[in-house]
């Protein structure tokens, strides 16, 4: 995993806390907001990232943090 791609839209369901802890955990992974990722249906339902052109999702932003804690390892 080299880089993770955040909707600074999604960001309203909590992502932010998860975006810091991310890169203070892990700071040789790169992050980038983006102001949308084209992914608004899942933006409007449920925290995502998009990790190597695949959208990683969850229900809540602390499932995204264990999901995205566990692919790296």
């Amino acid at each position: 995993m080299k880089k993770i791609k955040y909707c600074k839209r999604n960001f309203r369901h909590g992502l932010k806390p998860i975006y810091k802890a991310m890169k203070d955990k892990y700071p040789d992974i790169k992050q980038k907001k983006s102001d949308c990722l084209g992914n608004c249906k899942t933006c409007k339902l449920e925290c995502f990232v998009v990790v190597k052109s695949k959208t990683i999702t969850a229900p809540s932003a602390d499932q995204l943090y264990k999901r995205l804690k566990k692919m790296i390892g």
